[in-house]
């Protein structure tokens, strides 16, 4: 920050003491309690190093070998538009870049207001409007259509999210031949797989199992990406209360375990490979039994998250735009708020799940347009305040001098356009709304959405390509 700008200061709630001592009660429990592996390669790879391995597949991790494999990762990561070197989304610094969530069962639908299973229609649709929408970086599936066959699943979802939008993806899927299949679908629309690892359009979102597991299937994902030199964040959800220690501390600390023990595992598989730190650390409602997104813990959480990955040095990952409401009202709309601020704030690189409602189980096209105006709005605070000469405007202010007015000043033409203007958001008195229908919130931004999806078209494939991913797809 210079002297020029009086910015809001980054969001801090962890000393570097205490990032070190959360950083130490994580290696305590890698050393003292270990972590299962089910993979035999991973097994394999840490039988080389001082790794202690028990019972067949209990790991216990000495500090040395977690520190160098932070040692190893590296602190900057670019996701690029479909088939170009063009920078997307950057992880470093205090750079944010905002994308959607995976894979919910219902559709929230825009026209109707009705919820309902997902289409593959729908899926289209609201890839469009993400396409469509320059405050998001990043896309992800958002749907599971009913009307598509459940064989290569995974594989169709991301051929149609290349298909529709030229934004990176973050994708899902369920096994190292999935994530093969998906590979090799992107490589073909980068020119092929060296240019895909130099300008990397997509990135993989996997989990480990919490509390302290590490699958076959998650691992074998994990190891494939590292093997490729392409990103991937695998990022555990402790659920405090269900699976993890019910407090945040205990919650961050044993996520981070896992984080370490994965990242450790991917270094060794090929040092300095992109990975990208974050874990879902949630809390239990004991009332419903439900995992919370609309609470002040849920952010406290994406705090703790954030300073952890700022403290190794490495690209964070995180959440915003979500809601544990049902449809697109005043508790979606304060929960996006919200959530935005915090991720600005923190200075999370990816920061997943605008448009979620219900908690992860709906996806509303709404409240992906309603998000993308809470960070313009947020980014405009965010930045901050200028305090050069030239905003300071003193000799303006000596030749208006006292009664005067600035409405006529060039320095007003000139600045006029830095103040915020919403496109969403209305600023219309009372005579005026009532002159115009009374307009709602809600049905500005149902028309907007309606809009966006009706009117928006991509940039298409290349039919090379298109041929290509087909002949992927294919091989089954």
């Amino acid at each position: 920050m210079t002297q020029d700008v009086l910015a809001y200061p980054k969001m801090t709630m962890l000393t570097e003491p205490q990032c070190e001592a959360v950083h130490h009660a994580s290696l305590e429990i890698l050393r003292r309690t270990g972590v299962r592996v089910f993979h035999k390669e991973a097994l394999d790879l840490l039988r080389r190093t001082d790794a202690v391995i028990t019972d067949e597949n209990l790991v216990r991790f000495p500090p040395g070998l977690v520190e160098w494999a932070v040692k190893q990762a590296p602190s900057r990561v670019v996701l690029c538009k479909r088939g170009t070197n063009q920078a997307a989304a950057r992880l470093e610094d205090m750079e944010v870049n905002f994308g959607t969530g995976s894979d919910c069962l219902r559709y929230l639908d825009p026209r109707t207001q009705q919820h309902r299973l997902f289409t593959q229609q729908d899926v289209v649709d609201c890839i469009h409007v993400v396409d469509a929408l320059p405050q998001l970086a990043f896309c992800m599936s958002m749907g599971i259509p009913a009307d598509l066959a459940q064989s290569n699943a995974y594989r169709e979802q991301y051929a149609t999210l290349l298909e529709h939008t030229v934004k990176p993806v973050v994708f899902v899927c369920d096994d190292r031949a999935d994530c093969e299949a998906i590979v090799a679908m992107a490589a073909a629309a980068a020119g092929g797989a060296e240019a895909l690892r130099l300008n990397p359009t997509l990135l993989l979102y996997s989990e480990p199992s919490t509390p302290l597991k590490h699958s076959e299937t998650a691992t074998g994902k994990l190891l494939y990406m590292a093997e490729q030199g392409l990103p991937i964040t695998h990022s555990p959800a402790p659920m405090m209360g269900g699976t993890a220690p019910v407090t945040l501390a205990g919650g961050l600390a044993l996520g981070n375990a896992e984080v370490l023990s994965s990242l450790v595992m991917h270094q060794l598989k090929r040092p300095g490979a992109p990975f990208v730190y974050g874990q879902g650390l949630h809390h239990m409602d004991m009332r419903t039994m439900i995992s919370v997104y609309g609470a002040p813990e849920y952010q406290l959480a994406r705090v703790l998250v954030m300073e952890m990955g700022r403290h190794y040095g490495l690209p964070t990952w995180g959440y915003a735009g979500h809601s544990d409401s049902c449809v697109m009202d005043e508790q979606a709309a304060i929960d996006s708020a919200y959530s935005v601020l915090v991720a600005l704030l923190t200075g999370t690189h990816l920061a997943h799940d605008v448009g979620y409602l219900e908690g992860g189980l709906t996806t509303s096209p709404e409240m992906i347009v309603l998000t993308a105006e809470v960070i313009r709005m947020m980014r405009r605070f965010a930045e901050g305040v200028a305090l050069d000469p030239e905003a300071m405007a003193l000799d303006v202010i000596d030749e208006v001098g006292p009664g005067g007015d600035f409405i006529t000043q060039k320095h007003t033409a000139k600045h006029f356009r830095e103040h915020w203007q919403p496109k969403l958001f209305s600023r219309q008195r009372l005579d005026d709304w009532v002159g115009s229908g009374r307009p709602t919130l809600g049905k500005r931004l149902r028309d907007q959405t309606v809009a966006l999806i009706e009117s928006h078209r991509p940039q298409p494939l290349a039919e090379g390509m298109r041929q290509e991913i087909d002949y992927v797809l294919n091989q089954g």
